[in-house]
């Protein structure tokens, strides 16, 4: 219920915040470090397990019999009889509470902005699936992860730095980008079954063609930015490794709309190039920021 397997996205949105510290002379101090990296976890463990709670209320996963498993459609712990709603509930509030308690700590020993960051990021979790707000029922699930994640690329940088700055709140933009996208292509498959129970995510809105369209906008909006901050010296030069993600991107982007009509072919293998090209270009901004200090 935890989704381990998409833990590691938010490490990358850590180590990008830990580089552009360090990039400004910032030494990383691995107790602090380390601490950020297992509060952002539980967070994310935490939203993780709450959606489970909601879609299980909702009777969206007890619908979806088209999800692609392990990307989409949830862990089905709660429909295979194998955890009670209840203790779902219970144990994505205790996540959710463990990182509120250890960002205390953190905000201690590092500085009071961590406390807005902290608070701003846990509240996203909670309204991005808990009434009223339901922010993925909406339409703006895809905005509220990009907010997230840019959070976890601010925090990061905070934790080391012990104050806002200009650097990591630009750089984490395009790998925020980046990783909504994975949000995006992961609601094609559970579509049918969103719609039946009145989720209504932008893949219900916009269909596997309007989709398309938006991953490609956001695709090259992400990678444009990159390219704006190197022409402005926002990013340095070596940031443009980065554009390792493009074609993996592009080439998720042409599956979509090569298939986009086709609703038996499945979507496993432009939800793993999503994955694939969000990882890659969080890790080359990092590496891009540190190399021209080294």
């Amino acid at each position: 219920m935890l989704r381990p397997g998409f833990l590691s996205i938010t490490a990358v949105g850590c180590l990008l915040g830990f580089a552009t510290a360090a990039a400004c002379g910032y030494a990383v101090n691995p107790a602090t470090a380390g601490v950020t990296l297992l509060l952002a976890l539980l967070a994310h463990g935490g939203a993780n397990v709450l959606n489970d709670y909601h879609d299980a209320i909702s009777g969206a996963d007890a619908a979806n019999q088209q999800g692609v498993f392990p990307f989409t459609g949830g862990p089905r712990l709660i429909q295979t009889g194998l955890v009670s709603v209840s203790d779902t509930r219970l144990w994505g509030w205790t996540l959710l509470g463990l990182s509120a308690l250890g960002g205390v700590w953190l905000t201690v020993q590092v500085g009071g902005g961590l406390l807005v960051i902290g608070l701003t990021g846990l509240l996203i979790a909670w309204c991005y699936s808990a009434p009223p707000l339901q922010l993925m029922s909406r339409g703006l699930g895809e905005f509220a992860v990009a907010a997230a994640w840019w959070l976890v690329v601010v925090g990061a940088d905070y934790s080391q730095r012990g104050q806002f700055f200009i650097i990591p709140a630009w750089v984490g933009v395009s790998f925020a980008l980046l990783v909504s996208n994975i949000l995006l292509v992961n609601g094609l498959p559970d579509a049918d079954a969103d719609a039946r129970v009145g989720k209504r995510t932008l893949a219900t809105r916009l269909g596997k063609t309007g989709v398309a369209w938006m991953y490609l906008g956001i695709g090259v909006a992400a990678h444009a930015w990159v390219a704006w901050g190197v022409s402005r010296w926002i990013h340095p030069s070596t940031a443009m490794w980065s554009m390792v993600s493009a074609p993996v991107c592009l080439l998720a982007c042409g599956w979509l709309f090569k298939h986009a009509r086709n609703s038996t072919v499945s979507l496993q293998t432009p939800i793993v190039l999503t994955i694939v090209a969000a990882h890659l270009h969080g890790l080359a901004l990092a590496v891009g920021a540190l190399l021209p200090h080294l």
